[in-house]
């Protein structure tokens, strides 16, 4: 599945590593991943990663590069972790002389010229690792980090249903890098007082519809009296609502300048098909969209609370 990808690294200098915008460990672990892994590998090549600010996440990932435009012109633009051509971070990549995509999402179309996506991985980062090995690649101990800590967050530490034995014999084979586990985590994980007070804030505004299906649903103004970014209450706060008794499916709406971003999540069942109908996307139990209006939403939850109406044992 990797030849061609592998083969146009080879070919092309330089090369550059773009991934989805607001990024999560998984997205900057497969791009700082692959960035260590090709210049461990291609001594002497030229490899550039970009995009948005890496936020919380720097650590994983460093600062992004600044590439002139003119780069792109002989460049292999890589692109990671990206189901829609509206997600990439800097546009720039279809100008590039040559475009490949690794993706683990499921499939909507093609993006680049060289596709690798497989929707069984769990992470776009094992993704990575299975290229390595199936290239024969040295993996280095930064590489082994980035991709090892992407795995763990997309994964939900291994709990969800895309963990595989296939996973875990590639987390092992990156641990033998020495990874510290407990300092990982910590990193991670750790929580400030204040973190976890809003996070007992978002609690305390879950509802159910009538069928079960939970919800929060933050309006502007209410995000505007916080003190937190519009993503971290959106994508960081859907998580609050995990592992209620009862509950199969849970979305967090959060109201944004003209916008209003969905995270969508199931234990059971496909939810994926309706954020794709809203212009969404991602997995079959975790899946996103962006929506014009709180009455869009609205109607979205309606479709939620009608699926779990219809799957009620």
């Amino acid at each position: 599945m990797f030849e061609a990808i592998r083969d146009a690294i080879a070919s092309h200098d330089p090369v550059i590593i773009h991934r989805h915008s607001s990024p999560d460990g998984d997205a900057l672990g497969s791009q700082a991943g692959l960035k260590a892994l090709i210049l461990a590998n291609y001594p002497g090549k030229t490899v550039y990663a970009v995009g948005d600010d890496p936020g919380r996440y720097e650590w994983i990932s460093g600062k992004m590069d600044d590439v002139a435009d003119g780069e792109y012109l002989s460049a292999l633009a890589v692109i990671l972790d990206t189901s829609s051509p509206a997600l990439i971070s800097d546009e720039r990549y279809a100008r590039a002389k040559t475009t490949a995509r690794i993706d683990h999402h499921l499939f909507l179309g093609p993006i680049a010229q060289i596709e690798a996506v497989d929707s069984s991985f769990e992470s776009c980062c094992g993704l990575v690792a299975q290229m390595a090995a199936e290239c024969g690649w040295r993996v280095t101990d930064e590489a082994a980090l980035a991709l090892f800590t992407g795995m763990v967050t997309d994964s939900g530490r291994f709990r969800y249903d895309a963990t595989t034995a296939r996973t875990f014999r590639l987390a092992a084979r990156l641990m033998e890098h020495g990874i510290d586990l407990n300092a990982l985590y910590r990193r991670l994980y750790a929580s400030s007082l204040a973190d976890i007070q809003l996070r007992a804030e978002f609690v305390r505004k879950i509802r159910l519809t009538p069928h079960g299906v939970a919800y929060i649903y933050t309006t502007r103004e209410e995000m505007a009296a916080l003190d937190a970014g519009v993503f971290a209450i959106s994508r960081g706060m859907v998580s609050v609502m995990n592992d209620i008794e009862g509950v199969d499916i849970w979305v967090n709406f959060t109201e944004a300048e003209g916008k209003v971003l969905c995270e969508l999540r199931s234990s059971r069942f496909n939810i994926n098909p309706i954020a794709v109908r809203y212009g969404g996307g991602g997995h079959k139990k975790a899946s996103g969209a962006t929506l014009p209006d709180r009455e869009t939403a609205l109607r979205m939850l309606d479709e939620l609370d009608q699926m779990a109406e219809e799957n009620r044992p």
